[in-house]
């Protein structure tokens, strides 16, 4: 029953980034190069939307399903590895047209090839995984 309540909020999701176009190529493309304020609104609501749900669930001690208080855990700031991972991560967004979650979104509304796509993210995934150690972290 849990995992049906999972696949109906994912399925609204989906919709409403199609209906919101945040899975568009074009609406991405027009992103990228600074032509269009759509993405950046919708990427800009969602950040807001994020900080104001911390502050909240931060001052009224909200509780997680399972109990916990929520709250963020504190990380090590490490500037080199957070703008060469955003740096690989925008250049996989921008080659591909899409970022992780919107991917599957895509094979869903018929743009199979994605399906190449996903397949290379979960190369690039593996690959990571074998150079964890290597990397800045």
């Amino acid at each position: 029953m849990k995992a049906l309540k999972f696949l109906i909020v994912g399925m609204l999701f989906g919709i409403v980034l199609v209906k919101s176009e945040a899975v568009s190529w074009y609406r991405i493309y027009e992103m990228f190069k600074f032509q269009s304020f759509h993405m950046y609104g919708i990427i800009g609501s969602a950040v807001v939307i994020g900080v104001l749900f911390f502050l909240i669930s931060k001052k009224l001690q909200l509780k997680s399903i399972s109990g916990q208080i929520i709250s963020p855990n504190e990380k090590e700031k490490n500037y080199k590895a957070n703008i060469l991972g955003g740096t690989i991560f925008g250049f996989g967004w921008a080659l591909a047209g899409a970022c992780p979650g919107p991917m599957y979104i895509l094979v869903g509304t018929g743009v199979f090839s994605m399906l190449i796509v996903i397949a290379a993210a979960l190369v690039g995934t593996f690959v990571y995984g074998l150079l964890k150690n290597k990397l800045p972290h």
